[in-house]
C-alpha cells in the first residue's frame, strides 16, 4: 500500500477549495506519519482512546476532526486539543462541547450531522430537527461553539443517482439555513461530504470537505 501515493492521487482529484480530511481511524499512527510527510494536516478519527494516543505520539500541527458517533461523556477528553468536531446531532451534544470548551477557554468549531441518507443505521438530525435545533436559537449564546456548517454520509449503495440526490438534498438545505440563519456569518460556509466510494459525485453537489479513508490507507485494521 502506497500511501503517499495514494494521497497524491486523491488530491490531484479535488479542486483547491476542497479540504481532505484523511481519514485514519483504525490505522497504525506509521501510516498516519507516511500521509503527514507527504503533506497531509487534516486526518478524522472517531474512538476517544484512539485519537488520544496519536494526538500524543504524532506532531503538533496536525488538526485532528472528530468524525464519528460522539458520546456526551467523552467530549471533555477531545475538546482541549481537538480542531473540529463533525457530527453534532443533538442539542444535548452542542451544550456539552459548549460547557467543556468553555474550561479552556477555546472556541470549537463544529458541523451539524444530517440524517439523509435512507439508512436507519446512520446517525444524525433530520432536516426539520435540524430547522427547529436552529430555530430555537440557544446556540446563539453558546460563546465557546461555532457552528461552521453541515456534514451528511449518503447510503452505501451503488444507485449513483440515489447518491447524487442525497448530496443535493444536502446541498440545497446548506443554502436554506444559511440563509435563514447564517447569513451574516463568513465562517457557516462547510460543507461537508463525500468519501472514499462517492466523493467525485460529492465535490459536483457542491462539498467543501470529503472524509476519504480507504482509498488513502486501504482496508482498516481492526
Amino acid at each position: 500500500m502506497n500511501i503517499q501515493k495514494n494521497l497524491l492521487h486523491i488530491k490531484e482529484q479535488l479542486p483547491d477549495d476542497v479540504t481532505l480530511v484523511a481519514v485514519s481511524k483504525f490505522h497504525p499512527k506509521e501510516e498516519l506519519l507516511q500521509a503527514y510527510e507527504a503533506g497531509q494536516r487534516v486526518f478524522g478519527e472517531s474512538h476517544e482512546q484512539e485519537l488520544a494516543a496519536k494526538h500524543e505520539a504524532l506532531p503538533d500541527d496536525i488538526k485532528w476532526h472528530f468524525i464519528g458517533h460522539l458520546q456526551t461523556n467523552k467530549v471533555k477528553y477531545i475538546v482541549p486539543y481537538v480542531s473540529m468536531i463533525e457530527a453534532v446531532d443533538s442539542l444535548r451534544l452542542l451544550r456539552e462541547i459548549e460547557k467543556q470548551a468553555a474550561k479552556h477557554d477555546r472556541v470549537v468549531p463544529v458541523l451539524l450531522e444530517l440524517h439523509i441518507a435512507q439508512e436507519a443505521t446512520k446517525y444524525g438530525l433530520t432536516l426539520d430537527d435540524c430547522r427547529t435545533l436552529l430555530a430555537d436559537g440557544e446556540w446563539r449564546s453558546m460563546e465557546h461553539v461555532s457552528i461552521q456548517g453541515l456534514m451528511m454520509m449518503a447510503s452505501f449503495v451503488d444507485d449513483e443517482a440515489q447518491i447524487r440526490s442525497e448530496f443535493l438534498t444536502a446541498k440545497a438545505f446548506f443554502d436554506e439555513v444559511k440563509r435563514d440563519f447564517f447569513a451574516d456569518d463568513d465562517r457557516f460556509r462547510i460543507r461537508s461530504w463525500g468519501m472514499s466510494d462517492d466523493f467525485p459525485i460529492a465535490v459536483e453537489c457542491g462539498s467543501t470537505m470529503v472524509r476519504v479513508g480507504t482509498s488513502i490507507f486501504g482496508p482498516r485494521v481492526y
